[in-house]
């Protein structure tokens, strides 16, 4: 008897809880971790090789921060919002059925959907990026085969928007900077 290897494909929908750490120049802007969310369907592929799968998904992501110039707190929230498709290698290993946990990686495009230029102050300008490139490193535990659990660290790689503030009252001096939105991400996904 001969046995053919297939993959197996699972669609679902996974949702999730960011904390942000947005980090600026630290001349131009400071701020503090906020939280945020991101929905979306879901794709997992497990390859015939022993525990290797594929997952992606096309996630609806905001993001946001409390901002603070010259160390004072603005009433402004700066929110990234965006599209993003991370496309994940993962590793398993476990009770087959019941229970099994699994470390994944891999990269994530974002494509922003929100308001691309924001107003901090009347001198101040936040400018986001029309898309980035971040990594993803986490880890996971799927119960019941439909059911998973995942915790990872989002890593911005390059900048994910301008910042721009002038200062002064009789000699406008222009400070300019680059952010970066890292996050952790805890999701909740189902596959049907």
């Amino acid at each position: 008897a001969v046995s053919t290897a297939t993959a197996q494909v699972k669609f679902g929908l996974k949702g999730g809880l960011n904390v942000t750490s947005m980090s600026f120049n630290s001349d131009v802007f400071d701020a503090s971790n906020r939280t945020g969310f991101f929905i979306g369907p879901t794709v997992k592929v497990q390859l015939p090789l022993v525990g290797l799968g594929i997952d992606a998904s096309a996630l609806y992501d905001q993001r946001e921060a409390k901002v603070k110039v010259g160390g004072v707190t603005t009433d402004e929230t700066l929110r990234c919002k965006a599209i993003n498709i991370p496309v994940n290698l993962r590793y398993g290993w476990g009770l087959s059925s019941l229970a099994n946990m699994f470390l994944f990686a891999g990269p994530q495009l974002g494509f922003n959907v929100g308001d691309k230029d924001q107003r901090i102050t009347d001198s101040s300008t936040w400018s986001m990026q029309n898309s980035n490139f971040s990594v993803n490193v986490g880890a996971g535990i799927t119960l019941l085969t439909h059911l998973q659990l995942t915790a990872n660290y989002n890593i911005v790689c390059g900048k994910s928007s301008d910042t721009t503030i002038s200062t002064g009252s009789e000699q406008l001096s222009l400070k300019e900077g680059r952010s970066r939105a890292n996050a952790w991400q805890i999701a909740l996904a189902y596959y049907f």
